[in-house]
């Protein structure tokens, strides 16, 4: 069992989607302090609160960060994916400032990638980080939305192998070949080790 920890359903409903199949039972935990994202890497960030959640609920919590990065626009959104558009944005005030800022340097289907760091944090007298993993999944940015599945950017990230954006794909499709299916995948690969798994759940 893994305790998870985060204000985003929708992740958390990949989250469960993805461990479920390998064998690891993901419990949500809820009301959770908000965790200030000070970090300059989504590494970082996903250190930082699972250390924050860990220490408040005295108990090993899994954390993550992820967001979209296009190197043409210096790597934006990046680590400010989720309030691009300001602290209170909603996904499609986010997409409409990414698809705007295009627009502005006339960049027509540019490179961009999703990447997802998480970190596990084990509480005690100084809560630490004990295992990390990340996850990529490559693909471009079309400038009209398309897709009612998934969430975030989903619907303007276009994933050539398939042809579409991961907005169009359905759940199963889309965790086979996300950053977060990648990095989820890492972590159970990680956590096969004994020892590992016993200081996380004792």
């Amino acid at each position: 069992m893994i305790l998870v920890g985060s204000k985003n359903p929708k992740k958390l409903l990949e989250v469960r989607e993805i461990l479920a199949p390998l064998g690891i039972r993901a419990v949500i935990a809820v009301n959770l302090p908000e965790v200030e994202e000070t970090g300059a890497s989504f590494r970082e960030n996903a250190a930082l609160k699972a250390l924050a959640y860990a220490s408040f609920l005295r108990a090993p919590c899994l954390a993550d960060d992820s967001g979209l990065v296009v190197p043409a626009l210096d790597g934006e959104p990046g680590v400010r994916s989720a309030r691009y558009a300001g602290e209170k944005a909603t996904d499609e005030e986010n997409v409409r400032l990414l698809i705007r800022r295009l627009e502005e340097r006339g960049l027509r289907g540019p490179a961009a990638y999703f990447q997802c760091n998480l970190a596990i944090a084990v509480a005690g007298p100084e809560p630490r980080v004990v295992v990390e993993a990340e996850g990529r999944v490559e693909g471009v940015i079309v400038h009209r939305p398309r897709g009612e599945h998934g969430f975030g950017y989903d619907p303007v990230f276009l994933y050539p192998p398939d042809g579409c954006t991961t907005a169009e794909m359905d759940p199963d499709r889309k965790n086979a070949i996300s950053h977060r299916g990648a990095a989820l995948r890492a972590l159970a690969q990680k956590l096969g080790d004994p020892a590992l798994r016993a200081e996380i759940d004792p």
